[in-house]
């Protein structure tokens, strides 16, 4: 077998260097991911993200979804995370007091958000908003989405996965990283 040739040393692209880790936890679930050098400008280093508790980069890390999906999946996390921020929960184990902070009002971007979410949910419908709920915000696996329903085996997970990309899919034309399918 032919061995490789070895490319010739390009001024111009930017090295990686590669800085990841060889000691890893025996329950570590990680993902190389190449990121820019803070050190180094133009530089990059390709260094270990932890995938244990965001399903979403695990299926992207093992190539079971695509850039436009993952990304589409983010947006969808950003939009929650700043529509989210409304009142706070009382509690009761602090002494009571006259007054209290005022609610935060409602600014451009919570209302763009919310109503960004607004059209995603009627697209994706009752049972997908129920499902990336769970992956994407509750950051439940597919057994544990299986599991919460009642259901087991591996043809129901394959199911959940198959309905959550399809959820991606469609969150993907809405956000505009990907064309409609026919």
């Amino acid at each position: 077998m032919p061995r490789a040739r070895r490319k010739p040393f390009d001024p111009s692209r930017p090295i990686a260097h590669d800085r990841r880790t060889t000691d890893l936890l025996r329950n570590a679930r990680v993902a190389p991911i190449e990121i820019d050098d803070p050190l180094e400008m133009g530089g990059k280093l390709i260094v270990m993200r932890s995938t244990r508790d965001d399903p979403l980069a695990d299926h992207h890390a093992r190539g079971h979804v695509d850039e436009a999906q993952y990304h589409a999946g983010r947006a969808f996390q950003k939009d929650f995370e700043a529509a989210e921020r409304g009142p706070k929960a009382i509690d009761f184990t602090k002494e009571a007091v006259d007054g209290g902070s005022l609610p935060e009002p409602l600014t451009k971007a919570r209302w763009a958000a919310g109503r960004q979410l607004a059209i995603v949910y009627r697209e994706l419908g009752s049972d997908g908003c129920a499902l990336v709920h769970d992956i994407l915000v509750h950051c439940r696996t597919l057994e544990q989405v299986a599991e919460n329903r009642g259901l087991e085996g591996r043809k129901w997970r394959d199911y959940f996965f198959f309905r959550f990309c399809e959820c991606l899919d469609r969150m993907a034309t809405i956000y505009g990283l990907a064309m409609k399918k026919y």
